[in-house]
Parts: C-alpha cells; structure tokens; sequence
C-alpha cells in the first residue's frame, strides 16, 4: 500500500539524475517505486519538482571535457561544436575550409565558449599528427574525438574517376583511421574517451548513384565495431552515428543544381519516409552528444541511425 510523501522529503538530486536519461512516465514509475507513492501521486510530484527548481542549474554533460571535431565548419560538425561548447567542452574546431571554420569558432565565443580553429585535411598523416599536438599541447587532452568530415561525391562505379574514387576513400575512411589512429594512444595514456564517428545510411544500405560513398560509409561502420572491439579494455568508446537525408550545404548545393529545386528539396525530405523532410542537422549534434558523454557509458561498437525512418522498410 503506497503513502502520502511530504513533497519537501524527495531529493531534488534524484529528479535531476533521471530528468536527463528517461521519459517522465518512466521517472514517474521509479519515483513511485523508491518513495512507495500512492498510484497517481508521482506525476503530480514530479510536476511540482520541475516547475520548483526549474532555475536551478543540470550539470554541463561535458563540463571540463576536450572535444577535438572534424568537418566543424558547417553541418553536423557546426552544430555539434556549439552543442559540445554550451554543455561544458574545450572544442578543437577543424577543418579544411578555414572560413567556415574560423566562423564556427567566433559563433562558440560569442556564447562565452572555449574554442580554437586548425585547418586540416584529416587525409594527410601530417595534418592530423600536427592537429592531435596542438590540441594536447593546448588543452592537456583528448576526451572526445568526433571524426565527421567527408565528402559526397555522386556516380556509379563506371562513371566515378579513380582520382575521384581515391579522394573518397581518403577523405572519408582513411581520415578516420588517421584520427583515431593518432588520438587513440593520449585516450589511452589520460586513461579514456569517446570517440563518435559520423557514417551514413549508405554505410548501412546501397544507395543509387553514390558507389564511392557507399563504400567509404560502409568502412565507418566496420572500423567502428573493430576498434570498438580493440580498446574497449582500456576505456575507449567507439559508437558511429548513420544520418539519413539531411540539410546540409552539401545536400543544399546539390538541390541549388538541379532543374527545380523546390521539388528536390521536398523528394530528398520524402526519403525519410516517416517524418518526411530533412534530418536537421542539430538532432544528429544530440546523438552525438549523449555518445560522447558519460550517459552512453555502456555503449560501444554501436550504430546509431538518425534517418527519420529511411531504414525502417
């Protein structure tokens, strides 16, 4: 038999700890479980709990953590660096485009963030041994690595040129495995991190038309579950993330291309069938946070799909 709680007796610390990782129906079954509150009586609680201490202040998820993001001049890369920065993180904004970069930068700044731009082609060894350097030598260490630089080049393998091929596998697999290659031994020295890679869809299924793509999205999903599988043991995460159609320059570039573009915006929001429009890229930048902070710390070698139901069929 449940009994009446003096709301002033629940500790504000145990709402807080749940609001974060559980839907409120699921807070309200734990909260009737440990406090044995009458049936009906957890939501009105928890109600009045929120809306009490709704000024006081969560714990930034990555206060005092390193993050060192690729591809953060635009995208999934811009949004989660300032995602990264207003939850607590030192960010190593890169890229190969230094404007774009220089203004990911400025926009963390203007919020009070920490933050630095390195321009690097994650495809080359010493662009990323120097870039791995500078972000220790700055910060002391390496906490999370988010490898989300890429390309997207389109054709079938007979139209695809091996130059265009190789610039793919570069770019998009080989940069990863550089990154890692080279962040992995500090995370392992500091003893841990997260690292998150940004995959695709097409890692996941055979898309028309981008065969390039495919197979370097396809290789992300792989060296994931492998070096997840290797440095579990010494408290490395490795977990990638497979956005589908998303508003990006690139698939902004692409739709400015063609013959109508408001017809190729609305059949590219249609691909993800249940929601029908554009992955947005901040909702990837959540994903990513929540695997490159502590509340995914039994996750690893994960494939997160955030495609509004592209692979649901």
């Amino acid at each position: 038999m449940g009994k009446k709680v003096n709301i002033t007796k629940i500790q504000y610390s145990d709402f807080q700890k749940y609001i974060l990782l559980f839907r409120f129906s699921e807070i309200s079954a734990l909260f009737r479980k440990k406090y044995a509150l009458l049936p009906g009586s957890s939501n009105r609680i928890l109600k009045s709990l929120k809306w009490k201490h709704s000024s006081a202040p969560f714990e930034m998820r990555l206060k005092d953590k390193v993050a060192l993001i690729t591809g953060a001049g635009s995208g999934f890369g811009r949004a989660s660096s300032i995602l990264f920065s207003r939850e607590g993180a030192k960010i190593a904004v890169v890229d190969i485009d230094r404007t774009s970069g220089e203004e990911t930068v400025a926009l963390i700044k203007e919020k009070g963030g920490d933050a630095f731009f390195l321009k690097v082609d994650v495809s080359i060894v010493e662009d990323v041994v120097s870039m791995v350097n500078e972000t220790v030598r700055r910060y002391g260490r390496i906490d999370i690595l988010f490898n989300n630089a890429g390309i997207n080049p389109l054709g079938s393998v007979v139209d695809t040129s091996v130059e265009i091929w190789n610039r793919t596998i570069d770019v998009n697999l080989k940069g990863v495995f550089l990154c890692m290659k080279y962040t992995i031994p500090f995370m392992e020295r500091q003893g841990g991190g997260s690292i998150v890679n940004t995959a695709s869809i097409n890692g996941l299924v055979g898309l028309y038309n981008e065969a390039a793509y495919d197979a370097s999205k396809g290789g992300v999903v792989l060296i994931t579950k492998a070096t997840a599988l290797d440095f579990g043991s010494k408290n490395i995460r490795v977990n990638c993330i497979c956005p589908g159609v998303s508003d990006t320059p690139l698939m902004r570039k692409y739709v400015e291309g063609s013959a109508d573009p408001g017809r190729a915006l609305k059949e590219m929001g249609d691909m993800n069938v249940a929601i029908k429009r554009l992955i947005r890229p901040e909702e990837v930048a959540y994903t990513a946070l929540f695997l490159a902070s502590d509340e995914s710390s039994g996750v690893t070698g994960s494939t997160y799909t955030v495609d509004g139901g592209y692979t649901a069929i």
